[in-house]
């Protein structure tokens, strides 16, 4: 009765079809605008003399090819819910790094651990940060001090950053695709040395390896292309000087950016444990991957077409990774005259340790991530250098959609699939004491947990479909 009053000129059926049609038009206008995204980003090129990260040794700046970067991307979904992913170009952030930064983000903006994601790509032209690899390098009075102060600023320059993206958060639409590169070998199965002639030759190089570019883009509700986030498994290794550089990587943002004027590119280092660009050592080299891994980007764009629905569900846990021996003062002992100095470092800081009443833990807590992005995009998110096996593994398992980053949270050491462990070698066997760990190897059941608890987290993190 009220709807034939108020239009008393337009039929019942007719009114139903406008109000049907206005319902449709709506929704449509709606769903654009349902994300909301920040993106904001801060220079973390060393003003002081803190040593290059990685390599083993004392490595002293001499200059930059161009400047470090961190990336932070903010989303807030149709229902309030928030999430900050955070790129960057370190070679490593411990979790003596991490840690406090969450504890400041919960303080300041009331994000738990779910809802913070901060990935490095493993930059070998990168700094050095917190306690990251700490026995690589002589201890050097000054340099503790350089590390310190600069490890300090750094976790406040994050903060800031992450709290300018939210500060930031405007209407966007999410879109995901992928594009491909091929220049990561795995380096398990093929002698670096010979993988030049075996490529002029068109033999086929051995090995698992993952190929795909993920890639999601921002875009505002006037067209403009606010970001693109995207992957890659593969180490940042291409490059062994003293000038600071974003390796690879720091080049195909670089380039994307030049590309496409005021987007901000942002690299996520996916499972790139076991893979190298080969051959290497040399700027050019590395400006040619960096160029690939950008045509990548480039060309799949144009199939970056499926949008990501607004709605957004994080899930955080740690699982303990256990090793297979923890070591003791005997252990130790026989290791302090050892000919590989970072070992003999190792072994020394520990039995210090021990005497000042330590007792080592059996394993070591293992932070894992997934967050859903609509029905349609997974993101799981793995501490320390993960192999392939597990890109490859859990993209099977959970389908289409899926992003597998490592390199998130926590430099712990490498992280060996099953098949790895077994094959032993550098990334499965006894090296655990170049990351610090009280431990020489982890113990084989490890994928099997990381499985377990990746599945129990993607059950948490579930929208509506």
């Amino acid at each position: 009765m009220v709807i034939t009053r108020s239009f008393p000129h337009v039929s019942f059926s007719l009114l139903r079809i406008m109000l049907l049609l206005a319902a449709v038009v709506g929704s449509g206008s709606t769903q654009a605008a349902e994300w909301k995204a920040g993106v904001s980003r801060a220079v973390i090129t060393p003003e002081t003399s803190v040593w290059l990260a990685g390599y083993g040794g004392r490595r002293a700046p001499d200059g930059k090819l161009h400047d470090l970067w961190m990336k932070a991307l903010a989303l807030e979904d149709a229902q309030g819910r928030r999430a900050v992913l955070v790129t960057s170009d370190f070679q490593g952030v411990p979790k003596v790094f991490s840690d406090p930064v969450f504890a400041m983000l919960k303080q300041k903006f009331q994000l738990d651990r779910a809802q913070v994601m901060i990935t490095f790509s493993h930059n070998h032209c990168g700094p050095r940060l917190g306690d990251d690899l700490v026995d690589y390098y002589p201890v050097e009075a000054e340099q503790v001090r350089l590390v310190d102060e600069y490890t300090q600023l750094m976790q406040r320059r994050m903060v800031e950053m992450i709290g300018e993206a939210f500060a930031k958060l405007a209407p966007a639409q999410l879109k995901q695709g992928q594009g491909r590169a091929t220049f990561a070998v795995n380096r398990r199965n093929n002698r670096e040395a010979e993988v030049p002639k075996l490529l002029a030759e068109g033999t086929p190089l051995k090995g698992p390896v993952d190929h795909t570019v993920p890639l999601l883009t921002v875009t505002r509700p006037d067209g403009r292309l606010e970001a693109i986030l995207f992957g890659y498994a593969c180490h940042p290794t291409t490059l062994s000087f003293t000038k600071w550089c974003g390796d690879y990587p720091g080049f195909a943002q670089l380039e994307i950016e030049q590309q496409h004027p005021g987007v901000t590119a942002m690299f996520v280092n996916t499972c790139g444990g076991d893979q190298n660009p080969l051959p290497r050592r040399t700027v050019e080299l590395c400006e040619k991957y960096g160029h690939l891994l950008a045509v990548g980007v480039e060309q799949g764009l144009p199939g970056v077409t499926q949008p990501v629905s607004a709605e957004l569900a994080t899930a955080f846990e740690y699982v303990e990774l256990p090793y297979l021996k923890t070591m003791d003062r005997n252990d130790l002992h026989g290791m302090l005259q050892d000919t590989n100095a970072i070992k003999a470092r190792w072994s020394a800081r520990l039995l210090q340790q021990l005497d000042g009443g330590a007792k080592f833990p059996s394993g070591y807590p293992y932070p894992l991530h997934a967050w859903r992005l609509g029905g349609e995009m997974l993101v799981i998110g793995m501490g320390a250098e993960t192999v392939v096996d597990y890109a490859l593994r859990f993209k099977r398992e959970f389908g289409p959609g899926t992003w597998v980053l490592g390199y998130t949270d926590d430099m712990i050491a490498y992280i060996p699939s099953r098949r790895v462990w077994e094959e032993g070698g550098y990334e499965g066997g006894s090296n655990l004491y170049e990351y610090g760990r009280p431990a020489l190897r982890w113990d084989g059941v490890i994928e099997d947990r990381i499985a377990g608890k990746v599945r129990e987290l993607v059950g948490k993190a579930e929208v509506s479909k």
